[in-house]
């Protein structure tokens, strides 16, 4: 979800990294800087939206586990009439894909999801849904 504000779209960006990095951080030191990013993601949204900081700390950091729309993509890629699996951790094949990232497109996450996962650059054709 893009804004036509930087300060917010940041506001969000840093507070998605920070809840990630205490979801799966393994480090008290890594752990302890996540809260800071998240501390400092709330005080940017607090000066921005004019609420008070403990309003915007509950609004905005009451989830737990990866925060994402609850959503992911996957992509469906074809050659030669075969089409590309990838071995996910649970070693069960799949198509190349995974949770959406906040401010990123469904395409954009294809895109992304794609290189991180199989290793190649596409380009999204069709979106289905």
């Amino acid at each position: 979800m893009k804004t036509n504000d930087k300060l917010i779209d940041w506001a969000i960006e840093l507070q998605s990294l920070a809840q990630a990095g205490l979801t799966y951080g393994k480090d008290t030191f890594d752990k302890e800087r996540y809260q800071k990013i998240r501390e400092i993601s709330v005080e940017m949204m607090s000066e921005k939206s004019g609420l008070p900081i403990n309003k915007v700390k509950n609004l905005f950091c009451n989830e737990v586990g990866y925060q994402t729309p609850k959503i992911a993509t996957r992509t469906a890629i074809f050659k030669d009439e075969k089409i590309l699996l990838v071995k996910e951790n649970n070693n069960r094949w799949s198509l190349p894909g995974g949770w959406c990232e906040v401010n990123l497109s469904v395409e954009e996450n294809c895109i992304k999801e794609t290189k991180e996962e199989a290793g190649i650059n596409i380009k999204v054709e069709n979106i289905l849904t």
